[in-house]
């Protein structure tokens, strides 16, 4: 499997590929955009303090969140604010890696490495919010809580400093297998390394109480911390994204696509929102909304029923036009379509240059590995899939495709397409190269399935009855 060092610009990746076996591919983000400062080539004997600014200094709040009065990394927060916010102090946080699997994505959690700080945040591979927050080195993070530090440079992490900032709770776990002995309060867990002892730790909870029942040597120290939700680390999921981080935007829990027997005829949104602004956030509740929109529906009708775009788009060129059945009859437009780019749900509206009506959906999955990752957040829809049977009016349900569905699977479902895939190649005007390769684009029952190498669906393109079934998603 390759190694792959990205470089994110602004919302869009930029990719520079390296060959290196590893088990799943690695972004290194701002590692061009910011270098190590001039002096350090010219005085390699620096102290890391002097190269890479100070030790971050953060507030621990269990069950919740790690970060300081600039930032913070919230459980339940989309993976795109995550990013966002090392975007924006990319000169004090530098050198993060993006892990993920990438033949199975939806196997292992998604994580972003602050290798520099020693961080790790893991992020629910289906919902891509942030489920866990590991701290993994100690020596370069300085951590407090409620305002008292119980780690820095001059304060080490050891079990009587745990007990003094923390207070008691229940006996710990020993693993013998790490060697690791787990001490845990709710929705945060401490591992101390048991390597050099001779015995395993033991406790008499019949006898005393707390971390005083614990017969473990003094000086014992933390070698990773855990913020999750629940008593169980094993047991935790991501939670619901926190009131802080609507930021005045819409979110879709799901979109359920609407269709006949011959194909889609619209979108149904079950819609998130939030109140904001100054004195509303402590008074503020998540209202569910439910919105519907058609092919042919009106650029009006559209702004009226999800508000305005994150994006408008134009659209320069088709370059599809090749795989129309006769291109060269079609007229030049003086006017070009456009499209409304929903960026939080996941959602593009295509619309007509003259008539101003909807004729085309994209939906996107925002798999990592994919050349546009990161710029939307991932749609979790539902297309109920029909197969034709008996006359040509006569179609049976043939199950319900969703944003985790593979290609092989959807074949089984509605038949292989009958002609060939059209392949797909994304490269920006700057940097031509895509170290993710290309994509295949299968057009069935007025929808159109950008597949990706690993099987898995990048984005669902769904057409109206009168529109041209032969483009491809945007570019």
């Amino acid at each position: 499997m390759n190694v792959v060092f990205v470089v994110i610009v602004v919302c869009r990746l930029a990719y520079v590929e390296a060959g290196a076996e590893a088990q799943g591919c690695q972004y290194y983000l701002n590692s061009i955009i910011n270098p190590v400062p001039a002096q350090s080539h010219r005085t390699p004997n620096l102290p890391p303090l002097f190269l890479y600014g100070p030790m971050l200094d953060l507030e621990v709040v269990p069950e919740r969140s790690l970060g300081n009065e600039q930032w913070e990394f919230a459980l339940g927060m989309p993976l795109a604010q995550a990013i966002a916010i090392l975007q924006k102090h990319c000169r004090i946080i530098r050198n993060v890696q993006v892990l993920y699997s990438e033949q199975t994505p939806l196997c292992h959690d998604l994580i972003l490495n602050l290798t520099q700080d020693g961080i790790k945040l893991l992020f629910d591979a289906c919902n891509q919010r942030l489920k866990v927050i590991e701290v993994y080195d100690l020596s370069k993070v300085k951590l407090k809580y409620c305002g008292v530090h119980f780690n820095s440079q001059a304060i080490a992490p050891t079990i009587e400093q745990i007990d003094q900032s923390f207070g008691a709770t229940h006996p710990g776990v020993y693993n013998a297998a790490e060697q690791l002995f787990h001490l845990n309060f709710r929705g945060l867990s401490f591992s101390f390394q048991l390597d050099s002892w001779n015995e395993a730790p033991k406790y008499e909870p019949n006898f005393a109480h707390g971390l005083a029942s614990l017969q473990i040597p003094h000086g014992a120290t933390v070698k990773r911390m855990y913020i999750y939700t629940g008593n169980s680390l094993q047991d935790t999921k991501a939670p619901a994204m926190p009131l802080a981080c609507f930021l005045g935007n819409v979110f879709a829990e799901c979109v359920d696509v609407l269709r006949d027997g011959t194909g889609p005829l619209g979108l149904r949104l079950r819609l998130l929102t939030a109140g904001c602004g100054p004195g509303v956030m402590a008074d503020a509740k998540v209202r569910v909304l439910e919105r519907c929109i058609y092919f042919g529906d009106s650029c009006q009708d559209v702004l009226s029923t999800l508000g305005s775009p994150h994006k408008v788009f134009y659209k320069s060129e088709d370059k599809m036009k090749i795989h129309s059945p006769s291109p060269h009859k079609q007229v030049p437009s003086k006017c070009n379509d456009y499209f409304f780019n929903y960026f939080t749900l996941g959602v593009d509206i295509l619309f007509d240059a003259t008539t101003h009506l909807v004729k085309k959906f994209v939906l996107h999955t925002n798999f990592p590995g994919h050349y546009n990752f990161n710029i939307y957040h991932r749609c979790d829809f539902k297309i109920p899939l029909t197969n034709k049977k008996g006359g040509a009016d006569s179609h049976t349900e043939a199950g319900t495709l969703t944003t985790y569905s593979k290609w092989d699977l959807i074949q089984e479902h509605i038949g292989h397409p009958m002609e060939k895939p059209v392949v797909l190649h994304r490269s920006s005007s700057a940097n031509n190269s895509n170290p993710f390769g290309s994509t295949f684009c299968f057009g069935l029952q007025r929808m159109i399935f950008e597949v990706m190498q690993n099987n898995h669906i990048a984005s669902v393109t769904l057409y109206g009855s009168h529109s041209r079934a032969a483009e491809a998603p945007a570019q």
